[in-house]
């Protein structure tokens, strides 16, 4: 089963956007793209980002 879970190791800040293209399978790049775009266009990014920091597991705990 497939899980969503963060990835300190190859992120840049928390490592949310890392885990979430590997959940997706699309290149983190373009998920960074859609964050950075969310976050500066009304701050709506920036609220979930901070969620799945806290909330999301880190890749260790989950394999």
């Amino acid at each position: 089963m497939k899980r969503v879970y963060k990835d300190p190791e190859n992120g840049k800040i928390c490592g949310v956007c890392a885990g979430l293209a590997e959940y997706f399978g699309i290149d983190v790049s373009l998920v960074r793209v859609i964050w950075a775009v969310l976050a500066f266009t009304g701050g709506f990014g920036l609220i979930p980002y901070l969620i799945c920091a806290v909330i999301l597991p880190p890749k260790n705990e989950v394999l």
